[in-house]
């Protein structure tokens, strides 16, 4: 097939907080260093700037002010700066307010965002300094040389769903360049396939997850006042869950509500999503919300394992950086400004690299060292064990956590973390039966005023894909009637946020008066991009693609 190619200097495959970081910075080197000006291209999945960004999210803006000093006067959409903050344990109809604020929970001069209000403005702003920016075209392979990454193939557009070319096909584009900057998020699907093929992560931990859900609610006036920040933890979780809500006020009556969910849980039968209601169902959440109107919703996995999981960052010809390498601070349940703060440190290295002549893996392996000597290790090093202990229990880790704080992290020996899919346990094991009838919760009542179904939440993440095109929710093997359903109770059905998964039963001949035989129907357009079918199968059957460019959510002030 005959392909359009694009050479550029740099490449950056994803639109987010590390990669328009990344993209600025470059910017920035080549005005005050001059020389020959080096081709930069951002490659976004999303149809447009910020439309698949999703967090809670507060901004501890020490990155950004290393980035743009000015970003007040420029006009950076910080929408409430932290007045107070409160941390609850919930129980199951009452809460307790704890009287000290854990230090990683301390906001004081941060801010209350929408991510996707923010990276669209960074995007703004790299435009503006002369950034390639492409929105709508999802890179869909690396491609290489040997053992070195020249760039990457964005998918084909206009192919139907049974794989045949449509009157609008496209071919992909081949994107090469000297130096690739992998920026595609948690869990992305280029990184993934460098992990795997390059075997980066040898002699980390396994990579560990966890599932945000998030809603934007418009309340009556005076409900929660802007720039109040509330944590909780305890109900609707037991002691072996790990997760918990927060609350953010903001400006014009509204709140961003959420619960963050591990996704190394045990009950096969646990469905996140359920949890999320039976929260907003708690009495400190009801009265917040009571009158008031849901405006949008969204979900996403998010990185949690911690330094010790961060797999190794650099090789020839690309470099990894963001949500896509895992630099998150679970503790603080903070990673847009490390994001920022790894992108930009991979732009200092391959411009270094490009000007120098050696985009090798020896050349940019600067940029582990520029990792290590910067913010990012010296805030994550010292809570590389955390989520690790909370794998014990939820008192294990929260005393495990207070003495990380206390003795900065000094341990003689890190704990060993296990991948979320392999912790989940079969239903004979969790409940000494198969029946998956069992009820393990109380499921919470559906009013669509105050909690929703799975479809209905769907509705209000604004998700639309062209119905006409494969899936990019690849089964690799059909286990689900032979093994999957028999001992998990497919549980795809229930951490899906989405509805994306469903088993539906077709008639059985031999016995036409049975429950029929069940088939795993895969509702693709409903996908919000959020990983965690990738992450959490328990057979590791299930392969998340990108889509056709510019489909999925679109998450507007989010």
């Amino acid at each position: 097939m005959q392909r359009e190619a694009l050479e550029v200097d740099v490449l950056i495959v994803g639109g987010g907080p590390a990669g328009l970081s990344a993209a600025l910075r470059l910017a920035q080197l080549q005005q005050q260093q001059g020389g020959e000006p080096l081709s930069i291209a951002v490659l976004e999945k999303a149809r447009d700037a910020g439309a698949h960004m999703l967090s809670g999210a507060v901004l501890d803006p020490s990155t950004l002010r290393d980035l743009i000093p000015d970003f007040k006067e420029k006009g950076a959409p910080l929408a409430a700066e932290v007045q107070r903050d409160r941390v609850y344990f919930l129980g199951e109809t009452g809460s307790l307010r704890l009287p000290i604020i854990p230090p990683p929970l301390r906001n004081h001069g941060n801010y209350i965002i929408s991510l996707n209000q923010f990276v669209r403005w960074l995007a703004e702003q790299a435009e503006g300094q002369g950034i390639d920016f492409f929105s709508g075209f999802a890179g869909q392979n690396v491609l290489t040389d040997g053992d070195r990454v020249i760039g990457v193939r964005t998918g084909d557009r206009g192919i139907g769903r049974h794989g045949d070319h449509k009157s609008t096909f496209e071919p992909g584009v081949d994107i090469t360049a000297k130096v690739t900057i992998f920026c595609d998020g948690v869990r992305g699907n280029l990184t993934k396939e460098l992990l795997r093929q390059f075997q980066l992560g040898r002699g980390r931990q396994p990579e560990q997850f966890a599932l945000g859900i998030k809603e934007l609610w418009e309340v009556p006036a005076g409900r929660l006042d802007p720039g109040t920040v509330m944590h909780s933890l305890g109900y609707p979780l037991r002691p072996e869950e790990f997760g918990g809500g927060f609350i953010y006020g903001l400006p014009d009556n509204r709140i961003s509500l959420g619960f963050v969910v591990g996704l190394d849980y045990k009950d096969p039968l646990f469905d996140p999503h359920m949890a999320f209601n039976r929260f907003k169902r708690h009495p400190l959440v009801t009265t917040l919300l009571e009158g008031g109107q849901m405006v949008r919703y969204g979900a996403k996995a998010m990185p949690e394992g911690g330094w010790n999981t961060i797999p190794q960052p650099y090789l020839d010809g690309a470099l990894i950086a963001g949500d896509a390498g895992g630099f998150v601070n679970s503790m603080r349940l903070k990673g847009i400004h490390l994001a920022m703060r790894t992108g930009m440190l991979a732009a200092e290295t391959a411009f270094e690299a490009i000007r120098a002549g050696d985009t090798s893996a020896a050349g940019l392996s600067r940029y582990q060292s520029k990792i290590d000597a910067s913010p990012v290790r010296a805030e994550l090093y010292p809570v590389r064990n955390v989520h690790q202990a909370f794998g014990h229990g939820l008192f294990t880790g929260l005393a495990f956590a207070g003495l990380s704080v206390l003795t900065g992290g000094r341990w003689a020996e890190d704990l060993h973390g296990h991948p979320g899919h392999e912790r989940m346990k079969t239903l004979t094991w969790y409940y000494g039966t198969p029946d998956t009838s069992i009820t393990p919760h109380n499921q919470p009542p559906v009013d669509r005023r105050l909690t929703f179904d799975k479809v209905t939440n769907v509705h209000y993440s604004g998700t639309a894909h062209d119905e006409d095109q494969p899936s990019h929710l690849l089964v690799h093997t059909e286990v689900c009637s032979t093994i999957c359903g028999p001992e998990y109770g497919h549980p795809c059905t229930r951490f899906c946020p989405a509805n994306v998964y469903e088993i539906v039963r077709e008639p059985d001949p031999s016995t036409p008066l049975g429950p029929g035989v069940p088939r795993l129907q895969i509702n693709a357009s409903n996908c919000v991009h959020c990983k965690t079918c990738d992450i959490m199968d328990p057979y590791q059957v299930i392969t998340w693609v990108a889509p056709e460019g510019g489909g999925g959510p679109q998450y507007n002030g989010m």
